[in-house]
């Protein structure tokens, strides 16, 4: 079985889009109007949004973490 890379993938707008596009689909499908399907669409972009800011930030602080501090390394060398 593969191994899915979700913090990739939550941070693909290709999957984001996918998601929208099958969501929208169902809902044309279930005969929901086109305001209720304009809304669920914005909300799961701005939820696409958000989720991506919140994982790339993490990737980033933790990238941070694993460089060392510059002023502590010059400090322990006087």
């Amino acid at each position: 079985m593969q191994n899915i890379d979700w913090k990739r993938k939550l941070t693909s707008r290709k999957f984001w889009m996918a998601v929208v596009g099958f969501a929208t689909a169902v809902m044309q499908g279930a005969g929901m109007s086109e305001n209720s399907i304009a809304r669920v669409t914005s909300i799961l972009m701005s939820g696409a949004v958000v989720i991506g800011y919140l994982v790339a930030e993490g990737l980033s602080d933790a990238g941070n973490l694993a460089l060392p501090d510059i002023e502590d390394a010059t400090e322990r060398e006087t």
